[in-house]
């Protein structure tokens, strides 16, 4: 057990070594976190001018879930709460805030930047070793860019159906999920990003042929993987550019105007292509109500139950 400030780190699941890094740059990012505070983080992010900052980062990473309903009471579980990004957004809003993370330079990256907050406990280890002891229910479960990687937490052969029945277990009796993920089918694939996780072009588009570690999901896989589960998704919504830097979040109540998606040209960490204008395509797809198709990320509100 180990404390930073008010945020108490768990490392009794820890298997005593990080399986996955960033590199050299989570020592820069922790000694950011350690030396400076969040006020400057935006002046460190143009003094760097590198995707890992700008991605760790980001005050406009909170955005994700800073539009959600703000109840004072409720308590979080966070899954691959990584270097905290959205953990402090969280802390603000809610009760309490409890985070699983498998890597440990990301933990202390996470601790150290929300140092202040009493609010916030880091699990760290296995999502699997660690839930296999988790007795507490949460009023709200969060999986912002971690369920395309649910193959690699679970290891079974319907990893994604087991992540969510595993997750519906610590839900309180009217609790959420929610999952923030890439749409296999977002534009940008078509117009010449890479896919997000393996830099292959096209790769989630023909089919994940060449990668076996992570899937993304079309709007009806997503809703399948849930409906199978005994699960309903509540509400869909599209978070522009995407999940991972959002400015704006539509829904099917809201959509996107002609005219208004003019900032698609966010592809800092890898080369792409440009086969199109991606502006002008989105206005095509506007126009004939597509949008919730090819939006380039989802955000899903996940509860227990069947849809009726």
């Amino acid at each position: 057990m180990e404390v930073i400030g008010k945020v108490t780190l768990d490392d009794s699941k820890y298997i005593g070594k990080d399986l996955y890094s960033d590199g050299n740059i989570e020592d820069e990012l922790l000694e950011i976190v350690k030396t400076r505070e969040s006020s400057e983080y935006e002046a460190v992010i143009r003094e760097k001018h590198e995707w890992a900052v700008l991605y760790h980062l980001s005050e406009r990473r909170g955005n994700i879930v800073d539009w959600m309903e703000d109840d004072g009471e409720a308590s979080v579980l966070e899954v691959g709460s990584g270097c905290g990004a959205v953990t402090g957004t969280l802390s603000k809003k809610y009760k309490s805030v409890t985070c699983i993370e498998l890597s440990k330079k990301r933990s202390l990256i996470n601790a150290y930047r929300n140092r202040d907050r009493d609010n916030v406990k880091i699990l760290l280890g296995n999502y699997k070793d660690v839930e296999r002891d988790l007795d507490e229910t949460y009023d709200l479960i969060t999986l912002i860019g971690v369920f395309e990687y649910a193959k690699g937490y679970m290891g079974s052969e319907d990893p994604y159906a087991d992540f969510l029945n595993s997750l519906k277990k610590h839900l309180k009796p009217g609790g959420k999920i929610v999952i923030a993920i890439e749409n296999k089918l977002g534009l940008k694939y078509w117009a010449g990003c890479a896919e997000d996780h393996c830099g292959r072009l096209y790769e989630g588009l023909e089919g994940y042929l060449n990668t076996d570690s992570v899937r993304t999901f079309t709007k009806a896989g997503l809703e399948k993987v849930i409906n199978d589960c005994g699960c309903r998704a509540e509400g869909f919504y599209y978070p522009y550019p995407d999940y991972k830097l959002p400015t704006v979040i539509y829904s099917d109540a809201y959509l996107p105007k002609i005219g208004e998606l003019n900032n698609n040209y966010n592809n800092f960490d890898v080369d792409r292509l440009l086969t199109f204008d991606e502006s002008k395509v989105f206005d095509t797809v506007i126009e004939d109500g597509l949008f919730p198709i090819y939006s380039n990320s989802f955000l899903v509100v996940v509860r227990e139950g069947v849809k009726r």
